[in-house]
């Protein structure tokens, strides 16, 4: 399938996407994501929807 999008919920961290994917943010902005994206999971990063790594120093869990 040329068109695949594969989720992996990493431990204690992001939801990692490997695939093209359009994002599209709550102000109804849309973005085009290719290869890795990564998104927050723990609700602490700067970079909504995308991870920054806050999950480490918040000790997330999940």
């Amino acid at each position: 399938m040329e068109n695949t999008v594969k989720i992996t919920i990493l431990p204690n961290g992001p939801a990692m996407m490997e695939g093209k994917v359009n994002i599209v943010h709550a102000d109804g902005k849309e973005e085009m994501r290719e290869g890795k994206t990564m998104l927050c999971r723990c609700g602490h990063s700067r970079n909504k929807p995308f991870c920054d790594g806050q999950h480490k120093a918040n000790g997330f869990c999940g």
